[in-house]
């Protein structure tokens, strides 16, 4: 039943409504991350004159459910992160108690529910039906869930709100979105000291986002699904804004979230020149694309502080990347590497081996490729995550990898024809016996400790070398449950 029928707490005329956000994450591997999208959600909403409150399960932990009982909120808007952890061999799940968290809101507050985050926006029809949620919004919030308070007090309008999802007589409807449908311009987010002091304690990441919007390629990547295609930059002001308000928090590092950070020249340099001028002392990391990197570049991208490095590589194969439509090549990897490697940034490479035309052969290029790059470290795992939306998809349904109408709330992977899972985790790990800064695998949940350890000792930013460390010095525990 949609909770509208049966509220116990209806709006109130005046159209202040009480809005309680839940950050429904909890996932603490490797480390808890704020939830941004939350905070620039409730900064939007605040501005449209509602009173806003959130309830993380991250950090209220076995109080939340009493914690959430004792609101009496108008309406409830849950974060949906992540769906799983992308990992093959663990295949760990994060929806599982949404149905539960829905129908316990239902029950007891009688209030509408709202699903929104990255995760809903990936499989948001599926998402409605699993937990029953009254609504839903796909991508953006900051314009979309303002315009659906003001849909249920006229209790018309559903379906003129760009990206909302609904239910109807006829069963679930997912609004479509266009250009004009994505803010152009984010609201600093509401970065709530009572909040942002726990995640900070508990040794999670602070992060900020300098844009949103993608416009690569990659044949298995979401972002374009979630964002969009274009790439929309937020005025250089309210990131150097966002920077200084993170650094007197109490933050020494932030990680930057966009896609990729240097999507233009013109971008990276607004961002690290207007940071040089205002001289903060905060660290910060980011994705780079290894690709159209200057040495100038990355000289200003160290002078602004910074330290991390994530390189979405893939691979370092030019015959894979061309099948992962990365549009660059391992020599733009290997020119990257030796760049970040001059500046003294700490850097490592990401790959998700076994995707599109990969081969026994690939993957030995590969490993003889990585050589030349000065034995960074790197993290690779095994098979490629399908989601609905992706060329990958396509792709899995055109090879019969998967089938139409497949669930994929319920993970599903792709492995190249004539790889299988077993003989892909033998060449892998073979290489990473005689290549140590090859981290195989998942993440071990036995490192949980020394990640404590190192935070409690002030260790900021990613711990991928402690982690490489680790897998060397304890190869059983190490292999990061990939044997």
């Amino acid at each position: 039943m949609n909770a509208l029928a049966n509220s116990k707490h209806p709006p109130a005329s005046s159209r202040r409504w009480k809005i309680l956000l839940i950050n429904a994450n909890r996932c603490t591997t490797p480390e808890p991350v704020f939830p941004l999208g939350l905070a620039h959600l409730s900064a939007a909403l605040g501005k449209s004159g509602h009173e806003v409150d959130w309830l993380d399960w991250l950090i209220e932990g076995e109080h939340f459910e009493n914690l959430l009982l004792e609101r009496r909120p108008d309406l409830i808007g849950i974060s949906v992160r992540n769906i799983d952890d992308v990992l093959i061999r663990r295949q760990e799940t994060f929806v599982d108690g949404l149905s539960a968290l829905v129908g316990m809101i239902h029950q007891k507050l009688g209030c509408p529910v709202v699903l929104g985050g990255s995760g809903f926006s990936i499989l948001p029809r599926e998402l409605m039906e699993l937990t029953g949620a009254d609504f839903g919004v796909v991508g953006e919030g900051e314009a979309a869930l303002p315009a659906l308070l003001e849909a249920l007090e006229r209790k018309v309008g559903y379906g003129t709100i760009p990206g909302l999802v609904f239910r109807h007589d006829a069963g679930i409807s997912v609004n479509g979105r266009d250009r004009h449908s994505f803010e152009d311009e984010m609201l600093q987010a509401d970065l709530r000291p009572e909040v942002t002091t726990q995640y900070l304690r508990k040794g999670g990441a602070l992060n900020l986002q300098t844009q949103r919007g993608c416009a690569c390629r990659c044949c298995y990547c979401t972002y374009p699904v979630i964002e969009g295609t274009r790439h929309r930059s937020r005025a250089v002001e309210a990131v150097i804004g966002e920077f200084e308000q993170l650094e007197k928090l109490g933050a020494q590092y932030a990680f930057v979230v966009d896609s990729v950070f240097n999507s233009s020249e013109a971008h990276v340099n607004e961002i690290c020149e207007a940071l040089v001028r205002r001289a903060l002392k905060i660290r910060w990391g980011c994705f780079l694309r290894p690709q159209g990197l200057t040495q100038g570049t990355m000289q200003l991208l160290a002078r602004a502080g910074l330290a991390h490095i994530e390189f979405g590589s893939d691979s370092f194969c030019d015959e894979v990347l061309e099948a992962y439509q990365k549009d660059f090549t391992f020599d733009d990897i290997r020119r990257s590497t030796e760049l970040a490697r001059g500046e003294d940034i700490d850097f490592c490479h990401f790959v998700i081996a076994g995707g599109p035309g990969e081969t026994r052969t690939t993957l030995e290029i590969g490993f003889k490729n990585s050589k030349a790059l000065g034995r960074p470290i790197i993290m690779v795992v095994p098979g490629m995550r399908i989601y609905p939306g992706t060329r990958l998809f396509k792709r899995a349904l055109k090879e019969r990898q998967l089938q139409r109408g497949t669930n994929l709330l319920e993970p599903a992977y792709y492995l190249a024809p004539g790889l299988s899972l077993d003989l892909l985790l033998e060449l892998l790990k073979g290489f990473a016996a005689q290549s140590p800064n090859w981290v195989v695998g998942d993440f071990d949940p036995a490192y949980d400790g020394l990640v404590t350890r190192l935070r409690q000792r002030g260790v900021t930013g990613p711990l991928w070398s402690y982690f490489s460390t680790a897998q060397r010095l304890w190869p059983k525990t190490g292999a990061g449950g990939a044997g």
